[in-house]
């Protein structure tokens, strides 16, 4: 997992909480990602939408892309589609993935850089594999996650912004045990490069077989920790939580979690996002690539698509079948 590493012994730790005197988030609910295709035919792992959508506000939709070892031609990805109302956070573990858009911004994502592109009032882009990866094959395994925007900032002007793997925020846990690469938000007075219109804490933890990872989180926020793989426990009651689950998380203001014992071969060690935010607790309606907050405003920007006003696909990318809206 060529995701950034470091030498945990000599980066800034969290404090370490004490367990009587901790407010510590009990786990509400433990969900299964469902699998589903995407683009031009690839699987994704995707646990919400799926929980009760209150409880993931401001985050819409998080899609989990791999692992997979690609042959030679097998590699698949999104081709040209419109996107209106919320961000798109592309992070990429293994692999490469090249993103183009229809106002200059793009470039090749890959292993622990993230792209983070804000569809606002109304964007077109593309997200597909590399020449190279095409050609040759290899490992791919990424998230895209999807931030809300709220109302008055869902007609925000469309912008991009590339993180690269050097650019997070690295951390570790209390007793050198866990890496932090903190993506965007805040954590413990510590400030991630993503620049965020909806307040949010997003991070990607490495946590070795045995140790314990804690961190205060803000009161106002929600919290879930996704298993990209491996396996441990979270919340002070310790709930199993393996790759592929989810964990959504009560009140509180600090969070526990344990990466078990022994890990699978394929994992030495337990990989796991953890993120949250401030709910933005609007009306939100949804269909496709577009999430407004009423259903004339879903009309509204397929009639917009259709005109050409969410913008216009590169004359050097066009092609007859980029004239279809995916469903």
């Amino acid at each position: 997992m060529p995701a950034i590493t470091a030498d945990t012994l000599t980066l800034p730790r969290l404090p370490d909480l004490p367990e009587s005197a901790t407010a510590w988030r009990g786990v509400r609910r433990i969900v299964r990602a469902q699998k589903f295709l995407e683009g031009e035919g690839f699987q994704v792992r995707r646990p919400f939408p799926g929980v009760d959508l209150s409880m993931a506000d401001p985050f819409l939709l998080l899609d989990h892309m791999g692992a997979v070892e690609y042959a030679p031609g097998e590699a698949k990805g999104a081709p040209w589609h419109p996107h209106r109302g919320f961000e798109t956070v592309t992070y990429m573990i293994d692999g490469e993935m090249r993103h183009t858009d229809s106002i200059g911004g793009g470039g090749v994502i890959t292993n622990g850089a993230t792209q983070w592109m804000t569809a606002g009032s109304g964007i077109l882009h593309n997200e597909m594999p590399t020449q190279e990866m095409v050609t040759k094959g290899g490992l791919f395994h990424g998230v895209q996650l999807w931030v809300n925007l709220p109302r008055s900032l869902k007609m925000a002007q469309p912008r991009y912004q590339d993180i690269e793997a050097r650019d997070a925020r690295l951390l570790s846990s209390d007793d050198g045990g866990a890496l932090v690469r903190l993506i965007a938000g805040e954590l413990d007075g510590h400030q991630g490069p993503g620049s965020t219109y909806t307040p949010i804490t997003y991070l990607h933890a490495t946590v070795n077989p045995g140790a314990r990872l804690t961190m205060p989180w803000a009161a106002d926020f929600n919290a879930m920790v996704y298993v990209i793989s491996g396996r441990g426990t979270v919340g002070a009651e310790r709930r199993p939580l393996d790759e592929g689950h989810l964990a959504v998380f009560g009140a509180g203001e600090a969070l526990t979690m344990r990466a078990a014992d022994t890990q699978p071969s394929a994992s030495p060690n337990w990989e796991i996002l953890v993120l949250g935010g401030r709910p933005i607790d609007e009306p939100v309606a949804r269909y496709g690539p577009f999430v407004m907050n009423t259903r004339d405003e879903i009309v509204q920007a397929f009639e917009d698509y259709q005109a050409g006003r969410l913008g216009q696909i590169p004359a050097a990318h066009r092609s007859a079948a980029d004239e279809e809206l995916p469903t």
